[in-house]
């Protein structure tokens, strides 16, 4: 309508008019596409808009043998406005079908996005199931610095695992996949008789089937980002116990990846001082997955049982990713430009644990840091002050040195600020307020300077934000003693 016409109704009619168009809140009453992509900063087309998953069943086949992974997705999701279609994010993989409300429904692919066009459409409110089954050789997927994640084979072909930091999980199943977007997981995974099959959570069954196949059946209470999701197929010593608070603990190491015992029997130790540190343990279940050594460049924190990359090297490195656990996998967040929030707290966590254990302190990490001094912190003499940790480039720094070193000198000049009895009480309140939801570093800054109650604005400018090296401060305030709470 033209809006000079429209401009000579009178109220009244102009409010009839739009009731016949829009519902109370200007939504139009027919469904609209979900967005493809939620405009992530470094991740764009990352995750989808019009929807929130609430749970995932993912059913997985898989035969080292052929490298053929089936699949079945059943997503469970709350529509956030009326839709006509929605998208999956998924690389690869043949579609064989896509039901919605048990009705077939219409699909295309483009990309790495899978659009779906329901028999009807959904309206806003509603809980919808969405079921895919899905097929194929999976492909990895590279990342704007060089590794890789996805769906990957161990270098003997005798086994594989599925990761995806960032955005790897598209490559073994269709999902939203955005950090912003956590849900509740079912995942069964059938291998070859003789194989293991790990996963996240606890695992609820284990069943032989008459063929010799074996079905894992493994569950997630908690929220879930899908990039922390993981399988792993291959033939492990698996280790299971309590820790001693009685948070079950399930470990998979790979044959040959004996020298990695050690490190990962320390797992419930560590776990109880996580608690002593950071508050609750978020999970319902705690572990680790080591596998064969080449098979990934890198650890990961996937939620519940971190993944190694041969036998890791040091208890630090189990350390690390077990603080992901409240640090990144709990409090997960808003966007992948706030990774300094997972990572410079995982490492502040290893400068934590060295401190309580007889290492150099916090402090004289900070220190080596500014020194150079690698014989106390070897990421001391790396790029540590290339760009400040909230504002990193782009997407392929988002893992360099100043996110993890930089990030975790952020929280030690807090420390350095309040004193050990505010800091200890705004991280263990960090973990608790958030706790299995989302947040960004202008939630962090905020909530730090409520906390303690101290304008911590120059801390941000110079350390967070500030290009450049910072500088020492002037007159610095030495730590208290610290000692487990």
């Amino acid at each position: 309508m033209d809006h000079r016409v429209l401009s000579r109704l009178a109220a009244p009619a102009v409010a009839a008019l739009l009731a016949l168009t829009t519902g109370c809140t200007g939504e139009t009453v027919q469904g609209r596409p979900g967005a493809s992509g939620v405009r992530d900063p470094f991740f764009p087309k990352a995750g989808n808009g019009g929807y929130q998953v609430e749970h995932y069943s993912l059913d997985l086949d898989y035969d080292p043998a052929d490298g053929q992974l089936h699949g079945t997705a059943v997503i469970t999701a709350r529509a956030e406005q009326g839709l006509s279609s929605f998208n999956l994010d998924l690389s690869g993989l043949d579609v064989e079908g896509v039901w919605v409300q048990d009705e077939g429904a219409r699909f295309n692919r483009t990309g790495n996005e899978l659009t779906v066009r329901p028999a009807e459409d959904l309206e806003r409110g509603e809980v919808f199931r969405t079921e895919v089954d899905y097929s194929g050789r999976p492909r990895p997927v590279t990342d704007p610095d060089g590794s890789q994640e996805g769906w990957i084979a161990t270098p003997d072909d005798a086994g594989a695992v599925g990761v995806g930091e960032p955005v790897g999980s598209m490559a073994w199943f269709p999902g939203n996949h955005h950090p912003s977007d956590k849900a509740t997981y079912d995942i069964t995974v059938t291998v070859p008789k003789g194989y293991e099959a790990v996963a996240n959570g606890e695992l609820r069954s284990r069943t032989q089937e008459d063929d010799g196949r074996t079905v894992f059946a493994w569950h997630s209470a908690e929220p879930m980002a899908s990039y922390l999701a993981t399988v792993a197929v291959g033939k492990f010593k698996v280790t299971t116990g309590r820790t001693a608070s009685g948070i079950p603990v399930y470990s998979a190491v790979a044959r040959g990846e004996t020298a990695g015992e050690a490190a990962i029997a320390r797992l419930p130790e560590m776990v109880e001082w996580g608690i002593g540190r950071f508050g609750p343990y978020p999970f319902s279940a705690t572990g680790a997955t080591v596998l064969p050594a080449g098979t990934l460049r890198y650890a990961l924190e996937t939620q519940t049982r971190p993944v190694f990359s041969g036998a890791p090297g040091s208890a630090e490195l189990v350390l690390h990713e077990l603080a992901h656990q409240w640090f990144g996998d709990s409090v997960s967040p808003k966007s992948w430009k706030d990774m300094w929030l997972n990572e410079g707290f995982a490492t502040y966590a290893e400068w934590l644990w060295s401190e309580d254990h007889g290492g150099p302190s916090a402090q004289q990490h900070f220190d080596a840091y500014l020194d150079g001094d690698t014989e106390v912190d070897a990421g001391a003499g790396s790029d540590w002050d290339a760009f400040p940790p909230a504002a990193p480039p782009g997407p392929k720094e988002i893992s360099a040195s100043p996110v993890y070193g930089r990030g975790a000198m952020v929280l030690q000049r807090v420390r350095q600020e309040v004193g050990d009895e505010k800091f200890f009480a705004l991280v263990r309140g960090w973990a608790a307020d958030h706790r299995h939801g989302n947040a960004s570093t202008a939630d962090f800054t905020a909530y730090a300077q409520q906390k303690t109650g101290h304008d911590l604005r120059e801390v941000w400018d110079e350390w967070l934000y500030g290009k450049g090296r910072p500088k020492a401060p002037k007159t610095p305030k030495a730590p208290e003693a610290s000692t487990t709470p």
